[in-house]
């Protein structure tokens, strides 16, 4: 009974709708096909078995009997914009976008998958190379609710864009505050024990983590996840534009940061790297290219170059 009744929710789940519906004839033919035989009063008993267990199964009284799904857990809007957030996510990397995909497609019916199957792609933002990161975020979560210290590998990138292990692969010990969501990334928030402040972390550059047994220490008393976050993250704002910057090698970690390890860059010389990005022209980005104290210099265009001059110069006045 149970693979004759499973089949037959497999059936409902992934064919009809109220557009798409099933006799119990077709019904009986599809078991035959898998290899089990069912008269009609026993498929019956099954599609009412289904409909007590919760299954909203609607019966249309015609000649033959109909039936379909009629409510299922979302709608296909719904379905479309949990897709639209996963495709746009840079912490979802390219091949789980593609699963959580598959997965959401299967909760429509089925004469809307085609509309969903425009969205089976993923853009060309950024996307998270480590696939470790949604174990080391679900870690994370379960150590802020039990209370207990964390420790962890932190890497870099150099200027090959490949993962270096800070100080040598030594662990952080950290109690753990909060995960923040900026800018389509995970970030922890803790009291970082050797530098004796709450800092931030990427989650993405997180390696080897371990839950403690200690207890987290106590939040400092000025301690706002609402005001660090504030005073720890920013966004730009203005006009889009491809630009190339002159760069100290140990800036990677910043350029990475912001814009991914998807990006063209040259090495200069020893101490020197270029990388051409997308940015969005504002004063936001002109800052934040000034507190790199000339450590980074705008090079191309030369419309990025006087606007950040403009900026200087108004500064200045």
């Amino acid at each position: 009974m149970n693979s004759r009744i499973l089949l037959i929710l497999k059936y409902l789940w992934e064919n009809t709708d109220e557009n798409n519906t099933v006799s119990i004839a077709e019904l009986i033919q599809y078991l035959g096909n898998n290899g089990l035989s069912a008269d009609r009063k026993t498929v019956s008993k099954y599609i009412d078995m289904l409909s007590e267990f919760g299954l909203d199964i609607v019966k249309l009284r015609k000649t033959q009997n109909q039936y379909y799904i009629a409510t299922r857990h979302f709608e296909a809007p719904e379905v479309k914009m949990l897709i639209d957030a996963v495709q746009s996510s840079r912490f979802i990397t390219k091949r789980k976008s593609k699963e959580l995909i598959n997965k959401l497609s299967a909760f429509v019916a089925p004469d809307q998958s085609s509309v969903l199957k425009r969205h089976l792609y993923v853009d060309s933002r950024n996307k998270a190379s480590n696939e470790s990161i949604y174990v080391t975020a679900d870690s994370i979560q379960t150590a802020i609710t039990a209370k207990k210290k964390i420790c962890f590998q932190y890497f870099d990138y150099n200027v090959n864009i490949k993962q270096i292990p800070r100080h040598d692969g030594a662990l952080y010990t950290v109690s753990p505050y909060d995960l923040i969501w900026s800018n389509d990334t995970y970030y922890l928030a803790g009291f970082h024990e050797k530098k004796g402040i709450v800092s931030k972390f990427r989650v993405d550059r997180i390696k080897n983590l371990e839950i403690m047994e200690d207890k987290i220490l106590r939040k400092p008393s000025d301690y706002s996840v609402a005001e660090f976050f504030t005073e720890e993250f920013s966004m730009f704002d203005g006009e889009d534009c491809e630009v190339t910057l002159l760069c100290e090698n140990a800036l990677m970690n910043s350029i990475v940061d912001r814009f991914g390890t998807k990006i063209k860059t040259v090495i200069v010389d020893d101490e020197h790297f270029t990388v051409t990005l997308t940015v969005d022209l504002s004063s936001i980005f002109y800052g934040w290219v000034f507190a790199s104290e000339g450590r980074m210099k705008i090079i191309a265009p030369q419309k990025a170059i006087d606007g950040f001059e403009a900026v200087w110069d108004n500064f200045k006045k």
